[in-house]
């Protein structure tokens, strides 16, 4: 089963990700989790990313497919996936090979994902005010067709995203009909 998350920054995209992955028995990959990780290596790439990330704009699409592509090529993929982070354009759509089965989308307002941003205790480098804005700005200019064009697909499950963390996995477990 291939699963994609969907949502604004803050949305719980990677509290589901990571519950779903044990409930389903399926590997949980964040985009975000690379590109934080790759932001720690001292080299060109790293360095580059860093730059990108701390600017809150999002990373091209060449780059994020190519990264994304590579690690849904092990095997640890074979059978399998929730992701979370990609697509996040069009073209990263267009352009990604490995199928999708449902696409869930958490649904907060940008009021809301302001205010668990603001909550963590283990505020990022990338965080920044400034950063977050950007980074909902390009999620309703370039997401928000993304969502569109999986509603078309009929395969789209929106969940509002403001409830409980266990009612957000009761919802996604039970349209997977893995209640």
């Amino acid at each position: 089963m291939k699963i994609i998350l969907i949502g604004i920054q803050g949305s719980g995209k990677s509290t589901q990700g990571v519950l779903l992955s044990k409930a389903l028995g399926i590997p949980y990959l964040s985009t975000g989790h690379i590109f934080r990780d790759l932001a720690k290596e001292k080299t060109p790439l790293g360095r580059e990313i860093k730059l990108i990330m701390n600017a809150g704009v999002l990373i091209s699409d060449q780059k994020t497919l190519a990264i994304v592509s590579e690690y849904l090529s092990r095997p640890e993929y074979e059978k399998g996936y929730i992701i979370d982070g990609f697509p996040r354009t069009l073209t990263q759509v267009e352009n990604f090979s490995n199928g999708v089965d449902k696409v869930f989308y958490i649904k907060i307002s940008d009021k809301e994902a302001l205010w668990r941003i603001a909550g963590r205790e283990d505020v990022r480098e990338d965080e920044t005010l400034l950063a977050i804005r950007r980074r909902i700005d390009s999620f309703h200019k370039f997401t928000e067709p993304v969502v569109e064009h999986y509603r078309e697909k009929g395969i789209l499950v929106e969940v509002d995203g403001e409830q409980s963390i266990e009612v957000i996995t009761k919802e996604i477990l039970k349209a997977l009909g893995k209640e």
